[in-house]
């Protein structure tokens, strides 16, 4: 190959190098911006905590949105459903969603929160978290953060197991429709207020498990970095091949 020919095409390879890491940059760039916008708007709903009806929950027009609800109603006794590889104040363990029939409105999914794993052969919390003793059929008054349901992330196993509860390895809304014989799948999910004496460990941070904005731009800076470093790569490298 000519010298002319080589120089075109180490400027392809680093052209190319280039606009994928930029693109990647590009990418973590606009995680960052999703996830402040996310947090930005669920810091004033829980400044304002004004509560809306929980047949919100129900509202198609709102499913990306986040909302402060309360009602009345009953956990129904479908078996709990349980969210797999879960950490907790560095711990693993396992989430626990329960169904709750509003007085008024459809069945809504309800994050109890975070539970230790007390059955390592099958994953499970203690029985009673599994059975919802003290929790199922009795009237209660819920409140809390309506958000959309968390990423469900690679679908690499089944979504849920059959047991004692629902085993889940991501949470997929229309599974649980399917199990829990639902006529639609539940748009978004009430992370129950940790005042309430309801429930396990639980907060409202809506990224945990995952990347803060932070970090996300501390990747995009690498990206970009490493975009401007094939680019000096390249400007040396010709510039030597030039004086030769």
């Amino acid at each position: 190959m000519s010298r002319r020919g080589t120089r075109i095409a180490g400027w392809t390879l680093a052209v190319a190098l280039m606009a994928g890491f930029a693109a990647l940059g590009q990418w973590q760039l606009s995680r960052m911006h999703e996830k402040r916008a996310m947090l930005d708007a669920v810091a004033q709903v829980l400044a304002e905590r004004d509560p809306a009806p929980l047949t919100l929950a129900a509202d198609a027009t709102r499913r990306l949105d986040y909302d402060w609800v309360q009602g009345p109603g009953r956990f129904t006794g479908e078996r709990a459903f349980v969210l797999d590889n879960q950490v907790h104040d560095g711990q693993p363990g396992l989430r626990v969603y329960r169904l709750f029939a509003p007085d008024d409105g459809a069945p809504l999914l309800v994050d109890l929160g975070w539970a230790p794993i007390a059955d390592r052969a099958t994953r499970l919390p203690a029985a009673e978290i599994v059975s919802g003793a003290g929790l199922v059929d009795r009237p209660q008054v819920v409140r809390g953060l309506l958000a959309p349901p968390p990423s469900p992330g690679l679908a690499l196993g089944p979504a849920l197991g059959d047991g004692a509860a629902f085993l889940m390895t991501r949470l997929d809304p229309a599974a649980i429709a399917a199990a829990a014989r639902l006529d639609a799948p539940p748009l978004r999910v009430l992370r129950l207020d940790p005042a309430l004496p309801l429930g396990y460990a639980r907060d409202l941070d809506i990224l945990p498990n995952t990347l803060p904005p932070e970090k996300h731009l501390g990747y995009a800076v690498q990206w970009f970095g490493l975009a401007l470093a094939v680019l000096a790569t390249a400007l040396i490298l010709t510039f030597r091949t030039s004086r030769r």
